[in-house]
């Protein structure tokens, strides 16, 4: 091969990291942090025994310690660059085909691109097939060797990497029989055979492991949910079959044949991206997973800018976007600048769903309802479908229990994230506000967490929302979230007479009227036939009620004259 070709093969490989690179760390980067969330990997020796203890776990103890470099999106993005870039090289020393064909050993990596779209693939199931195609790779020739590979390898391969190692049972055989002259039929056998052995190994190892037949079956780390495999990932590898046994057979083509089909096989591989890559990546998935994200971290500003950009729609999404504007102390007066779906939009309810407590554990936080917001983390990691650990839970845990003086269960959640590398530092350094009530109540938020929160543990009722944040406010008036939360209730509600309630009891706290609340005292006022007290309501927003009151009679609520005031909660409380 000339270096001219060798170069622009690896500048197309290259090429292929920097896109991989690019598309998770600026795109999507919310995903890492996802995928990082619902895992916790511990630098520990039971560990370490558990993963080693099940069929495939050398394949996903590796690719969890990974993962956990998710932390870091750039980190993140950098390492699924290089295994993407393997996993293209790789299937190119498997097909062993001429320098034209090269395009085609991009074809199992844009698929596994692909296949990733689906936030349930883990990466376990790209480190197996690594691990295998090194172990298809590696292999020897002669019948000598394929015995031992058969008999002793393809179990240990099996061990390592799960049912992924059916890959090398088929083709190992055809492989280390290439020097034999044996017939086609011959190795077919071989190759049946070696399949009916390594079935019968994982058949074995399901009588002796505590898991289920079809869980060993299907690989017990490659899916989250742990009884479903993904169709692309086993069509994956009879791609990677079919280029390793068909790539050297490919025919050799020069001058301008060679560039022609070079360029067709570019245009089918682009193609192909373009028509499934939007469609494995469901934009309205992925554009919750980076509000939750985005909740995580606390930036509020990004949150409502991302609002901004497209209408939250859904009860997740409108959530993270209502909690924002409160924490900026703006829900009264933009909250019906956005979309909203009634009270569920302020806190959502109870779902055992690992993918959407943590965001409504995080506005129930910040109220300072911290035992809720406890129970939602504890039920977030308990709801995860393969029974992981969340280092995202663990860590809220480790902050309520501190909060509320439980500093023996803090204690325990923090010596388990002592054992992580990204949450090393931040658990040693809170280890040292146990039994520190002046450090605890100094703190920025956890002090002022134990301040907000109501001193009585009791539950409630999710209908009963702004009552509770009524009493978080009469408790603490500073508590400004379970203002802003109370007043909101009513209005999206639509129960305008409890708001004139709850409004009595701001003002005689604090001065707080925002437009929101204007507009509905207004609207109530007017139902009655009544003008609203001085200076309750802003003399525009009198007008403004006039006049939506005159284009609704005259026009309906569907006409255009009423875009300026789809922003209003008389739009809002007038919905058809």
């Amino acid at each position: 091969m000339s270096r001219y070709a060798k170069g622009w093969q690896w500048a197309a490989t290259l090429l292929l990291g920097a896109a991989v690179f690019f598309f998770w760390r600026w795109r999507f980067p919310a995903a890492l942090a996802f995928q990082e969330q619902l895992q916790l990997f511990l630098f520990d020796h039971d560990y370490l025994v558990d993963r080693l203890a099940q069929p495939g776990g050398v394949a996903c103890y590796v690719a969890e310690f990974i993962v956990q470099f998710y932390n870091n999106v750039s980190a993140g993005a950098a390492i699924l660059a290089l295994l993407f870039m393997l996993l293209q090289r790789g299937t190119w020393r498997l097909m062993r085909a001429e320098g034209e064909w090269y395009p085609l050993s991009f074809l199992p990596a844009l698929m596994m691109w692909v296949l990733m779209g689906d936030e349930n693939v883990m990466l376990t199931a790209l480190v197996a097939l690594l691990m295998t195609m090194a172990c298809m790779l590696w292999c020897p020739k002669g019948r000598k060797s394929r015995i031992l590979w058969l008999l002793v390898v393809l179990p240990l391969l099996y061990w390592l990497v799960g049912p992924m190692a059916i890959i090398a049972a088929i083709y190992i055989p055809f492989r280390c029989s290439e020097d034999t002259g044996n017939s086609l039929a011959a190795k077919s056998l071989t190759a049946l055979g070696a399949v009916v052995y390594l079935v019968a190994v994982m058949v074995a190892s399901a009588y002796f492991l505590p898991y289920p037949l079809l869980r060993v079956a299907l690989g017990l780390g490659y899916y989250r949910y742990v009884e479903t495999l993904p169709y692309l990932l086993l069509a994956i590898g009879i791609v990677v079959l079919l280029l390793a046994f068909f790539g050297k057979r490919l025919p050799k083509l020069a001058g301008r044949r060679q560039t022609v089909a070079i360029v067709c096989e570019v245009a089918l591989l682009v193609a192909m991206m373009c028509v499934a890559l939007p469609q494995s990546f469901d934009r309205r998935k992925y554009d919750l997973i980076e509000y939750d994200f985005l909740v995580r971290t606390n930036q509020w500003d990004k949150i409502i800018g991302k609002s901004v950009r497209r209408q939250p729609d859904l009860p997740m999404s409108v959530c993270a976007t209502n909690l924002a504007l409160a924490m900026k102390g703006e829900l009264g007066e933009r909250c019906f600048d956005f979309y909203q779906n009634g009270t569920g939009g302020l806190l959502p309810g109870f779902v055992r769903n690992f993918a959407t407590l943590h965001l409504t554990g995080e506005a129930y936080f910040q109220l300072g309802l911290v035992n809720t917001a406890q129970r939602f983390a504890f039920e977030a990691m308990e709801a995860i479908p393969n029974y992981n650990k969340s280092a995202r839970a663990i860590k809220r845990l480790a902050e309520t229990n501190l909060i509320n003086g439980q500093y023996q269960v803090a204690a325990k959640y923090l010596r388990m994230l002592e054992k992580t590398v990204f949450y090393r530092k931040w658990a040693r350094h809170t280890m040292q506000l146990l039994d520190n009530e002046e450090a605890i109540n100094a703190h920025p938020l956890y002090g002022k967490l134990r301040r907000l929160r109501l001193s009585d543990d009791f539950l409630f009722s999710e209908n009963e929302i702004d009552k509770i944040c009524g009493q978080l406010f009469m408790h603490n008036s500073q508590n400004t979230l379970a203002m802003q939360y109370m007043l909101m209730y009513p209005i999206l509600e639509g129960d305008i007479d409890k708001l004139m309630g709850y409004a009595q009891v701001v003002q005689g706290k604090v001065m707080y009227n925002p437009r929101a609340c204007q507009e509905a005292l207004a609207y109530a006022f007017m139902r009655h036939g009544q003008m609203p007290p001085q200076g309750v309501v802003n003399p525009n927003v009198a007008r403004r009620l006039e006049e939506f009151v005159y284009i609704y009679k005259s026009a309906g609520k569907g006409s255009p004259q009423m875009e300026p005031f789809r922003n209003t909660v008389w739009y809002y409380l007038t919905a058809e």
